[in-house]
């Protein structure tokens, strides 16, 4: 039967958290329902995010959420529905974000590294962002080693 997956449990006394890792040839839509179904479980522990946008005030799930910055005194959460405004600091916000989907590149910024596409890492040591949406970012050089540490985890 090609839809039944194979699932495995490991005990060990050393794993604090639970981890969950997917093997699959290709990243089909079974993979991503299956990754939805485990995020929407653990995201108990994390509360959805009250945002204004052009349609009133929605509630969104962390895992929606590409990035949250500042322009012009203003928080912004952008997803791939469009770009919302909270009525929280950004330093408030990262306190209700999972720090280990979220991580800040800099003063105005906080990106979810599973929205990331890919990493630039240039000789000088800067990191350029490019979001699976197409929207473009900087690390900025004191945020540099959370999110190479982040990376490495």
């Amino acid at each position: 039967m090609q839809n039944m997956v194979d699932i495995e449990f490991i005990t060990d006394e050393n794993c604090i958290d639970p981890k969950v890792t997917i093997t699959a040839s290709k990243r089909s839509q079974q993979v991503e329902n299956i990754i939805s179904a485990i995020e929407n479980v653990s995201e108990n522990d994390f509360p959805l995010i009250c945002a204004n946008g052009d349609d009133g005030v929605e509630f969104l799930s962390q895992r929606d959420i590409i990035r949250a910055y500042i322009r012009k005194r203003r928080v912004f959460i952008e997803t791939d529905n469009g770009v919302y405004t909270v009525k929280k600091s950004l330093q408030s916000l990262a306190e209700d974000l999972n720090d280990s989907r979220f991580v800040r590149i800099s003063q105005s910024e906080i990106i979810n590294i599973y929205k990331v596409k890919r990493f630039d890492i240039d000789i000088a040591g800067t990191i350029g962002v490019e979001f699976e949406n197409g929207t473009k970012s900087w690390a900025s050089r004191s945020c540099v080693k959370a999110v190479k540490e982040m990376l490495r985890s």
